[in-house]
């Protein structure tokens, strides 16, 4: 079993910065790849960055050059630092991990205001 907790959502003006954060606990070697996603109000869930166990990224075209997906294994946590925020950035973002099966962290609500 692995347990998510999500911290970092907020309200931050366009153009400014947040940074997201994923705490993994549990089974967490069984962990391949971690991964953020966000869904907006009336709209698909759709994928931002993943990360694989070894160190690779990717990131949806909407967010590269904006985004960063990085972790840090000594706190069993991975972060999603996000510059130049934009209002279509606006969303529930949740946390993803990737095992046998996936879990989901709880969410955390990112508003930009224009």
């Amino acid at each position: 079993q692995v347990q998510l907790v999500e911290s970092g959502g907020g309200l931050v003006q366009a153009g400014g910065s947040l940074r997201l954060s994923c705490v993994a606990s549990g089974s967490i070697f069984s962990i391949n790849a971690m991964g953020w996603y966000r869904q907006a109000p009336g709209k698909q869930r759709e994928l931002v960055a993943t990360i694989s166990r070894s160190g690779d990224t990717n990131y949806a075209d909407s967010v590269k050059g904006r985004f960063t997906i990085s972790r840090d294994n000594a706190k069993s946590t991975v972060y999603l630092q996000m510059n130049s925020l934009k209002p279509e950035d606006a969303a529930t973002y949740y946390c993803n991990a990737y095992s046998y099966k996936n879990y989901w962290g709880q969410g955390t609500q990112v508003t930009v205001s224009s």
